[in-house]
């Protein structure tokens, strides 16, 4: 490397440097001030320079948090003016940093104003207010007491603390990061009560292994909540100083809307923000990374805290769609621990006992000097408080001296002599106004005297002994931990199946065809379940609510919605909710509405539900006017709704369901006529045809129930009976349950036979239905009505209800 020449101006002279020293020399210089000065924190009290210079400024200028707020501008102009020579931006975002509740687990600023947020910036230094937090009071508390030194500022005309006091163990409870030259510290933020409780445990057991350190201090507890997966690397981290670990967010699996379930995040990982979260999620979305999503909204206010919805698409398992998105997004991420700050000056690779070994040395250090100065202070106060008895004893002779004398130095040498005081008791005395020296300030005095001997003997026997030094260390950081502790956020996980680590093991996104039932309820809710018993006949019973439609079908199949109009409208099974199988004959508590799934009239209403499959049984319709009609499934392949039947002005449907040739269509009417037929005396129609006569009806007659049964069914014939004027579940009139067999079957077009005898004061059937085993009722609540038991005669009547039945199924 050739040398450079370098000009001399007070003589001339040009002087030859080698360039490769100049650039070590000055590299090494500029490194080590970015390093001391800049980047890496003190282990002591986990500041760096640029923090400890604002908390030691604020409490200069009284910013408590009993005061009111100050504008930002003015704290960033005290302290750049007068400790730190570097720009105001710097010195503002320190100070922004120290007030982000989600930075931080224990913020030291008060802010107040717009500090930003995980996605934004703070506002401008002129439109935020700010002002010490409790726990900053604990960091700069003593700081008169000589517990720690005090340095020049960068123009000598100023002291600043070289550290601060620092009751609370701010470098683990708040974390750190930063870039220096050649290296870089990154440190996650800790419980409060937690990391007390392992420095307490150390400073009892100086020689406690890092094994006994971890029972207090399990891993990081992140201000944003979320899970921790995988303890090795924390582990390694405590160990080492260096290590990684993987954060994810807390998540849920819910239904957000009556079709499409969703993925409702409540928490994110560490320094993860909510916009940059969906800004990957539409990323991966477009790059076709991910599968599965519909629509990704933000919901979060001040009133509920964070909440993300992602939704996943009709027919994708919502536990797969989850794993990718951890896979692809930062719902899961990752911290790197690089335990790096500053011992006695030099940067130094702190493990867990390492970083508490070095903030308990560093607290015994403060309270030893706080403890000595508070003696001193006594010392000094209580020779005072005696040479003010002393002069108590004889005070017209010290009046009388003090009188006598021709000026102070004669006053005070004169009483020295006479009353063998000290030059300090002397001079307070003359200080003093005669209105102390009293008697009633002598019983003061004598107090005084025997407090500050108590005090003394305190202070004396906790810096003769040191145990007595550390438990005072430790009984602090227990009142500490007590005031400003707060319980652990995140949740830690040694290991979760759930991540899916190679394509191998990938799940499927997409939620498997496997048969279900589809359930639906008599009030209006359902349902699916994978339970492999026929709900109809599996025997289980549920606290309320029945059962009156069941659908073998599939998860990925198609299901429609019969009205009374005589529309069918399509939708899909995996729209359904699905319940465990231990809810097999459930009151379908965890289904939806039915009329949230598909859009009915203002008067139009769901009388049941069917399956599209084009191998199933006929769908078969009976309507009030006693028509009849099985349809042939052939259903066009691109409408979600057509019409099945076509019905005259005064005509509505009232039941459906599938038929094949082996079953039988059962009517019931209001004036209590039954007819059961073989259901292959119906030929099946097309979509536009308007069915047949099933039942012929008398004058003033319609019919309230078609149902139909599979010959093997041991079905029981419902029938409840009340007045005229009265509709469905509105009184509670008397019921009968028969066994359909007692019915004889007729032909189709006939009137069928009488199913009940009405009592006096009834005039119609209000309700009925035909069931299989285990009939049922319930109320207008959902709740169970008992019904008669089992009446073999036909024609008989029925036994007064307590209350009025709903639905039966």
């Amino acid at each position: 490397m050739s040398p450079t020449r370098s000009a001399d101006t007070s003589d001339q002279r040009i002087i030859d440097i080698n360039v490769s020293d100049e650039m070590q020399t000055s590299f090494l210089e500029y490194a080590y001030s970015v390093i001391y000065s800049r980047a890496l924190p003190d282990a002591r009290d986990g500041l760096k320079p640029v923090q400890r210079r604002i908390l030691y400024q604020m409490a200069q200028m009284g910013l408590t948090p009993d005061k009111g707020h100050v504008k930002s501008s003015r704290v960033v102009g005290e302290v750049m003016g007068k400790l730190h020579p570097h720009g105001d931006a710097a010195i503002y975002d320190a100070l922004v940093r120290m007030a982000q509740d989600f930075t931080l687990r224990l913020p030291l600023i008060d802010g107040h104003g717009n500090f930003g947020s995980l996605d934004a910036g703070p506002a401008a230094p002129r439109y935020t207010e700010a002002r010490l937090a409790p726990a900053a009071l604990v960091m700069t508390a003593d700081l008169d007491a000589n517990t720690v030194d005090f340095v020049p500022n960068y123009d000598n005309r100023l002291t600043q603390p070289d550290v601060l006091p620092a009751a609370l163990p701010n470098l683990l409870v708040n974390g750190a990061s930063g870039i220096a030259v050649g290296m870089a510290t990154n440190m996650p933020p800790h419980n409060l009560g937690e990391v007390v409780g392992a420095a307490r445990h150390l400073i009892n057991n100086p020689d406690a292994e890092l094994d006994a350190l971890l029972q207090f201090v399990p891993g990081p507890d992140l201000p944003g909540g979320g899970k921790i997966v995988g303890l090795e690397g924390i582990r390694q981290a405590y160990e080492t100083g260096r290590g990684t670990f993987r954060t994810r967010a807390t998540t849920s699996i819910e239904r957000i809307s009556p079709r499409r379930w969703g993925i409702v995040v409540t928490e994110l990982p560490y320094l993860v923000g909510p916009e940059r979260l969906i800004e990957r999620i539409k990323d991966a979305v477009q790059a076709k990374k991910l599968q599965g999503i519909s629509s990704v909204a933000d919901l979060t206010d001040l009133a509920h805290g964070l909440r993300i919805e992602i939704g996943v698409k009709s027919g994708f398992n919502p536990e797969a769609v989850l794993a990718e998105l951890y896979r692809h997004t930062p719902l899961e991420d990752s911290f790197g621990i690089n335990n790096v700050a500053l011992v006695n000056g030099e940067p130094r690779t702190l493990g867990l006992r390492e970083l508490l070994k070095v903030y308990v040395e560093h607290r015994i250090t403060v309270v030893r000097r706080r403890t000595q100065h508070h003696l001193g202070r006594c010392e000094d106060r209580l020779h005072l408080v005696e040479g003010l008895l002393i002069a108590i004893l004889d005070i017209d002779e010290v009046i009388e001296v003090i009188r006598s004398s021709d000026d102070a130095e004669a006053a005070r040498k004169r009483l020295m002599i006479i009353s063998d005081l000290s030059q300090k008791q002397a001079e307070y005395i003359l200080e003093l106004r005669l209105r102390r020296l009293t008697k009633f300030s002598r019983i003061e005095l004598e107090t005084e005297k025997n407090q500050l001997q108590s005090d003394i003997e305190k202070l004396q026997a906790i810096l003769a002994d040191d145990a007595k030094l550390r438990q005072v260390v430790s009984e602090e950081l227990g009142q500490v931990a007590e005031d400003h502790g707060t319980p652990r956020r995140t949740v830690l996980l040694e290991s979760d199946a759930a991540i899916v680590s190679s394509k191998h093991d990938k799940p499927s996104l997409k939620i498997a065809d496997d048969p279900c039932w589809i359930l639906l309820s008599g009030t209006g809710l359902i349902a699916r379940t994978t339970d492999e018993s026929t709900p109809s006949r599996s025997g289980k019973r549920s606290p309320h609510d029945v059962v009156t439609h069941a659908l073998l079908s599939t998860a990925r199949g198609e299901i429609g919605a019969v009205t009374n109009t005589g529309r069918l409208i399509k939708f899909n099974a995996v729209d359904i909710p699905a319940l465990p199988p231990t809810q097999a004959a459930p009151s379908l508590a965890g289904g939806v509405a039915l009329s949230d799934l598909v859009a009915v009239g203002q008067k139009e209403r769901i009388v049941g539900i069917v399956t599209l499959d084009a191998e199933e049984e006929p769908i078969t319709l009976g309507t009030r006017n006693g028509v009849v009609k099985r349809v042939r499934p052939d259903w066009p392949a691109r409408a979600d709704e057509w019409e099945i039947i076509s019905l005259k002005d005064d005509d509505e449907v009232v039941g459906v369901s599938h038929a094949g040739d082996p079953n039988e269509l059962i009517f019931i009417t209001h004036n209590a006529q039954l007819l059961r037929f073989p259901a292959n005396s119906v030929r099946p129609q097309g979509r536009s045809g308007g069915g047949i006569t099933g039942i012929r009806l008398q004058p003033n007659d319609e019919v309230i129930s078609f149902t139909v049964r599979a010959p093997e069914d041991c079905a029981h014939v419902v029938t409840i009976a009340g007045s005229g004027d009265s509709l469905a579940g509105t009184e509670p009139g008397s019921a009968k349950v028969t066994p359909l067999d007692t019915f004889p079957a007729r032909g189709r077009a006939t009137g069928g036979v009488r199913a009940h005898r009405f009592l006096k004061g009834e005039e119609r059937l209000n309700l009925a239905g035909v069931t299989p085993d285990y009939p049922r009722a319930i109320n207008a609540q959902g709740k169970a009505v008992e019904l008669p038991e089992v009446d073999d005669r036909r024609d008989g009547s029925g036994n007064p209800l307590k209350t009025p039945v709903l639905s039966i199924g």
